[in-house]
């Protein structure tokens, strides 16, 4: 049983995310994962790369590389870090916060479509509580 939930689960997330993936990109040209970054940006002020390793699971060479395609794309900028010279916050530019502006309706749209209505009452919300419960197991395990 466990197996089959956890294919369940991936191949739900995979769908989910090419779902919402190619909405934001041909309404808005980012990508989900360059949505995800900016919201955490957005979110932290004072936000190093180290922060989205952690936020994200992701490692610290594919933030840097996506941090790096963010700036490239003008969304976010790095600010040298005042108490330490060899480090540098991330924010915003300007066109990064209209473009996760225009894009949070988009992508909760998106996810309001794919999980209101298609399960019975209170079913969305027992999923969440379980998938944070064992979010929070696994964090604590292996470390964010």
């Amino acid at each position: 049983m466990a197996g089959e939930v956890f294919v369940d689960l991936v191949r739900v997330e995979t769908r989910l995310w090419n779902a919402v993936d190619a909405r934001l990109r041909d309404e808005h040209g980012i990508r989900l994962g360059q949505y995800d970054l900016l919201t955490v940006i957005a979110g932290r002020p004072g936000c190093r790369v180290l922060d989205l390793v952690h936020e994200v699971a992701i490692t610290v060479g594919a933030a840097s590389k996506a941090v790096d395609r963010l700036v490239a794309a003008g969304l976010c900028r790095r600010v040298a870090n005042p108490a330490d010279g060899r480090s540098s916050f991330l924010e915003l530019t300007p066109s990064g916060v209209r473009a996760l502006s225009g894009a949070r309706l988009t992508y909760e749209e998106e996810i309001a479509r794919w999980t209101s209505g298609l399960l019975p009452s209170g079913t969305l919300e027992e999923l969440a509580n379980g998938l944070r419960t064992m979010r929070a197991a696994l964090e604590a395990e292996q470390g964010p």
